[in-house]
């Protein structure tokens, strides 16, 4: 393998490690009390394993599905139907959550993932199919039950405000970083050092995820959102998306992370083809190892971030979402400025090289967006509907991959970069507004919504 790929992630763990054992001053460091440390290393060990079970999985789904003989088409079907999945039925079981509980929403996600990861066995089309439904559901759950659940929690047991952020970003540190790289590593063994074949990275994932079903049963207390018993589920739909129209702050937040995620979520069909157009041998394994280093990086540099009062998050989120949009430009700059080598094969091209420090640049803002995103939506999304609104927030995001997807080989890899990057600079321009309003009082708060919508439907009062 090139030495530019040493080089390039032994300077990020270099970055890593200042940042994380000696980069810290006093002043950037904030004093918790031992009850909220405890809190908070329970809360991390859970969303590792949570995201150990799925950070397992995902190298080797679209591998698994070619083993057992279907093609590309068929493969794509699978992969619209996990993402249609979230939106549809995710939707709803998220939305759940709120009503009939965080924590059972949360032992409900390792069981409908581990179902998921059972059905991998099977090499008939329908049982997969069904699995990636199951998957679908699942995922909506990891990305709203356990925030929820968090950030309902800290609150009831007391702790500061401001502890919060270190709950999120050292989780997504963790998590979303050094969890996805030993995850990453831990799968290639299995399949490739033992030999035990491209299923057993998915058997792995179910013991991971009954483990951290076993210790969310032992440890964590129940949240509710709204307890009113005659909020049913439609009710609740219908209170959250008034929520969403009548506060702007909470519409620009999902706006914000539907085109932030939904590029994010491009760039990961797109990296492989354009580090390697002319079948470059290129190492995907340790260059997602690499990508993953770099949100650990941008994650670390997050909490310092968020540790101070100064900058806001709202103000230093505008600056975040205009470089991961520039950073997205590479590929289409390198098109133009650099001459296109015709020889197959071979090693990453100089045009390659630029794109994938650029690729890290972006990792990078991902790392920093995750952690930003869940402090901005505990401040601005009301409690009741927490995870109601966030399952709102993932409709127009998975619509969006369905229709990428689907449409994949239609257009130039270039016009899919640009688009993505567009997309990225408009979150800018939105983050910008949410940065000037950020202070301004809601114009009514959950509560007065909903003794208007009683008095409006006197059938639903209790």
């Amino acid at each position: 393998m090139e030495l530019f790929y040493y080089v390039l992630f032994g300077a990020m763990a270099a970055v890593v490690a200042v940042l994380e054992l000696g980069g810290k001053s006093n002043k950037d460091r904030i004093t918790t009390s031992q009850a909220f440390n405890s809190f908070k290393n329970n809360y991390i060990l859970v969303y590792s394993l949570m995201m150990a079970g799925d950070w397992l999985q995902g190298p080797y789904v679209y591998y698994l599905y070619s083993t057992y003989g279907f093609g590309k088409g068929d493969i794509g079907q699978l992969f619209i139907a996990g993402f249609g999945s979230s939106m549809l039925f995710g939707t709803i079981v998220g939305s759940l959550a709120d009503k009939q509980g965080r924590k059972r929403a949360c032992v409900t996600y390792c069981i409908t993932y581990i179902l998921s990861c059972i059905t991998k066995h099977s090499p008939q089309y329908k049982i997969l199919m069904v699995g990636r439904i199951l998957g679908g559901i699942a995922t909506s759950l990891l990305f709203s039950s356990f925030e929820s659940w968090l950030v309902a929690e800290h609150f009831k047991r007391g702790f500061e405000s401001q502890w919060l952020s270190l709950t999120f970003s050292k989780a997504i540190f963790v998590g979303n970083g050094l969890v996805a790289i030993i995850a990453g590593l831990f799968g290639n063994f299995l399949v490739d050092s033992l030999n035990l074949g491209p299923v057993s990275p998915f058997d792995a994932a179910a013991c991971f995820l009954a483990i951290g079903m076993a210790v969310i049963l032992s440890s964590w207390s129940e949240n509710y959102g709204d307890p009113s018993e005659s909020k049913d589920l439609l009710t609740q739909f219908k209170g959250a998306a008034v929520a969403i129209a009548s506060d702007e702050k909470i519409a620009l937040l999902g706006a914000i992370q539907s085109l932030f995620e939904g590029s994010m979520y491009t760039f990961v069909f797109l990296w492989t083809p354009a580090l390697s157009p002319n079948d470059e041998d290129i190492p995907h394994g340790f260059i997602f190892a690499t990508f993953m280093l770099a949100s650990m990086l941008g994650s670390s540099f997050a909490a310092r971030l968020m540790a101070k009062n100064s900058p806001k998050v709202e103000s230093y989120m505008q600056i975040v979402f205009v470089v991961s949009s520039v950073s997205l430009m590479l590929p289409i700059l390198t098109t133009f400025l650099v001459p296109p080598s015709n020889v197959k094969g071979g090693g990453i091209s100089f045009a390659g090289s630029i794109q994938l420090l650029g690729f890290c640049t972006f990792e990078s803002c991902v790392g920093i967006f995750w952690p930003s995103i869940m402090k901005m939506r505990s401040q601005y999304i009301p409690e009741e509907a927490r995870s109601t609104i966030m399952n709102f927030f993932r409709i127009p995001l998975n619509l969006f991959v369905c229709i990428v997807l689907y449409n994949v080989n239609a257009f130039p890899i270039t016009v899919m970069f640009g688009m993505c990057s567009i997309f990225l600079f408009v979150a800018s321009i939105l983050q910008r507004r949410l940065a000037a309003i950020a202070d301004k009082p809601k114009a009514e708060d959950w509560t007065a919504m909903k003794e208007r919508d009683t008095e409006a439907d006197p059938l639903n009062a209790p």
